[in-house]
């Protein structure tokens, strides 16, 4: 398997120097047959060269994908940070805003909360903390969310209570469970349900996929901190990711 990849990859190395100019491609068979032997012995030789290859293509791959999310991020910025139904904790002259598209079925969302959680009363104002209600797990995952969106038009405060207890929630969120967390969280559960028929909201939620879809947010949680995008419940990039921001 080796000697087929060393094979392959010194014939693209020959491929390559055959794009130089003319002058230095005019060699005779015989001399191109030196050219393959010592490019295929000396990969033999050294075979970590194919892995530190290997490496380097990934870093390439991935540099290419973060390059084509913030080009994405910039493209739909207004998408992202003005749209009025998106649930807000924070005034809106806070000096940073952290976007997290999350999942209440998602247990990486749940460890990501803890850390919203400590920023908020770490920083209190300085912060704002957009949601991206982005159900991606399923039916019922749906449902919390228009569950979600329904209660913020009862306030703000009640629906971060709300929106706590769901993403502290562990197992199934049945319709049932759903009204049991928004009661105790201070939710008029009648008129929450009544909401959440309203068409406009799983609008909201669809647009908000074909966001995330657009900035190719494959899992969640997926946060923006100040413009700096980190993937996953990562508190250490978060954490240098903040930090930054309010440096300034």
């Amino acid at each position: 398997m080796m000697f087929r990849f060393a094979g392959a990859f010194a014939a693209i190395v020959f491929l390559m120097g055959c794009q130089q100019p003319a002058a230095s491609a005019q060699l005779s068979e015989p001399e191109r047959d030196e050219v393959r032997e010592l490019v295929r012995s000396y990969i033999l030789e050294n075979p970590e060269i194919i892995e530190e290859a290997l490496i380097e293509l990934q870093r390439r791959a991935r540099a290419r994908e973060m390059q084509s999310v913030y080009d994405a991020l910039s493209a739909n910025e207004a998408a992202i940070y003005n749209d009025p139904r998106d649930p807000r904790l924070g005034p809106d002259d806070a000096e940073v805003v952290i976007v997290e598209f999350m999942d209440y079925k998602c247990s990486y969302c749940r460890v990501a909360a803890s850390w919203v959680e400590s920023v908020r009363e770490e920083y209190g104002d300085r912060v704002q903390i957009l949601f991206k209600e982005y159900p991606i797990l399923g039916d019922e995952s749906v449902e919390a969310s228009r569950a979600a969106i329904a209660a913020l038009r009862q306030g703000d405060e009640v629906y971060a209570a709300f929106h706590m207890a769901l993403i502290r929630s562990s197992g199934p969120l049945p319709g049932t469970r759903i009204d049991q967390l928004a009661a105790v969280s201070g939710v008029d559960v009648a008129q929450m349900r009544t909401d959440m028929e309203d068409p406009e909201i799983l609008a909201h939620i669809n647009q908000v996929r074909s966001l995330g879809r657009a900035l190719n947010v494959t899992g969640t949680p997926f946060f923006i901190v100040d413009g700096v995008v980190v993937p996953g419940a990562n508190e250490m990039a978060l954490n240098e990711a903040l930090s930054a921001a309010l440096r300034g």
